[in-house]
């Protein structure tokens, strides 16, 4: 399929944080930086995406969030850092890769990091892409909640014990199936395997736990119509957790917006939906 390069990880230290990276291209070409959400590592970014995107013409970089993968750990349940030192690690990944600006993708509150980046530091975002998000803004109430199929599931789902690799991975792979749509068969193999091995990377796989736990930070100073980098929005029409009116959202204060609805997708990267958000990623990185 490629000629890119296999993917290079770095661990990059900055600011007494570890935070562990792989990049995929040539570096000569414009950067994409692949943004995860809550308690995933880098691994959850399907690695023949982030090939993909390499061969459309960009330098892809992925990386591990704090407490995931092989990054910075604290122990479960005493995060030491904020929300916002996690918008921080955005800046030290592509300071540490001597990125000035960068194409910014994140997924789920990923999401929510990226548009926060894209917020305060608006001269190191080209453009801003946002897949199974939310808008950040406070005091939108009206806007729909989880699915009852997904409320079902966090009602009746047993506690894991997130140090046990049998227990944590059964967890993951029945949150996966929870949340994944209708485009596609769920295939609980491959969804192991990945569980698996983003287990088996882990420093410490129970300290994934602290980001619904992490404190307040910095006040927000800017308000999402303030935005300077053109955004895309994917979305699922499937997404049990955000529901497409989520994506809507973004268009109403933002209309200029581009919005791509994923036909079945849910709050995944179904591998059937791959070819149409590298296209999509791609063609916006390109206006």
């Amino acid at each position: 399929m490629s000629d890119a390069p296999a993917g290079t990880e770095r661990l990059v230290r900055r600011d007494g944080v570890e935070l562990a990276t792989e990049a995929f291209g040539d570096r000569g070409r414009p950067c994409v930086l692949l943004i995860m959400g809550a308690m995933a590592s880098m691994l959850w970014w399907p690695e023949p995406l982030c090939r993909r995107l390499a061969d459309a013409g960009f330098h892809v970089i992925r990386y591990d969030n704090r407490d995931t993968g092989r990054s910075t750990c604290c122990v479960p349940g005493q995060p030491d850092y904020t929300f916002d030192d996690m918008v921080d690690d955005v800046f030290r990944v592509l300071d540490a890769y001597g990125v000035e600006a960068a194409h910014l993708v994140g997924m789920s509150m990923g999401g929510a990091i990226a548009q926060r980046a894209a917020l305060e530091r608006p001269g190191r975002v080209k453009t801003l892409t946002l897949i199974s998000t939310s808008p950040i803004e406070t005091g939108r109430s009206e806007l729909p909640g989880v699915s009852d199929a997904y409320a079902e599931h966090l009602r009746t789902a047993s506690p894991p014990d997130w140090s046990d690799r049998a227990s944590a991975t059964d967890a993951m792979v029945g949150e996966m199936r929870a949340l994944a749509g209708t485009a596609e068969s769920f295939d609980e193999a491959a969804a192991r395997e990945t569980a698996e091995r983003d287990f088996d990377r882990a420093r410490s796989y129970a300290s994934a736990t602290n980001h619904y736990a992490l404190p307040d930070g910095r006040p927000l100073r800017h308000r999402l119509s303030d935005l300077a980098a053109p955004l895309l929005v994917i979305h699922g029409d499937a997404d049990p957790l955000f529901p497409i009116a989520h994506a809507e959202a973004f268009l109403e204060v933002l209309p200029e917006a581009g919005l791509v609805r994923l036909a079945g997708g849910g709050h995944e990267l179904a591998s059937v939906h791959c070819p149409t958000i590298v296209g999509a990623i791609a063609d916006h990185a390109a206006h």
